[in-house]
């Protein structure tokens, strides 16, 4: 599990730890929806792709990696393409802030703020094993 702890009281960035080992920095734009993301000395850039509208895209050195879509302004869910693999992120209840990762039907892992008053995340994701500058050309589905 990746625990992402925020930098600061005020700080739109987030150090990210598994097994109390730091693993990658996320940095946010309090402006502007991206982020840039440091994973073993490495840069990936997150951002939307259109102005307050359009895909979210995890890109690495102009090569996209991941999309993400929100179907609709008024849904808590978004649509993800990571290589050749689709996940839905979705709100697990409208009284929630936790959201969960399904690949099809399945749950293969989750979003959970740490407690109602803080931005500390525990994030869940599925493992595959491969540096992230891989996903986009893996069809495995490992």
């Amino acid at each position: 599990m990746i625990e992402a702890i925020p930098k600061g009281i005020f700080s739109s960035g987030f150090h990210l730890q598994q097994d109390g080992r730091a693993i990658a920095d996320l940095d946010a734009s309090s402006w502007s929806e991206k982020a840039d993301v440091r994973i073993e000395g490495e840069t990936f850039r997150l951002y939307r792709g259109g102005m307050m509208s359009g895909a979210f895209l995890l890109e690495w050195h102009g090569k996209t990696l991941a999309r993400a879509i929100k179907p609709s302004v008024f849904s808590d869910r978004f649509e993800l393409e990571v290589g050749r693999r689709s996940f839905t992120l979705r709100r697990e209840s409208m009284w929630s802030r936790r959201f969960g990762l399904f690949e099809g039907e399945q749950q293969v892992g989750r979003v959970a703020p740490a407690g109602m008053f803080t931005r500390r995340t525990f994030v869940e994701l599925p493992r595959t094993g491969r540096h992230p500058s891989r996903l986009s050309s893996s069809g495995s589905r490992s």
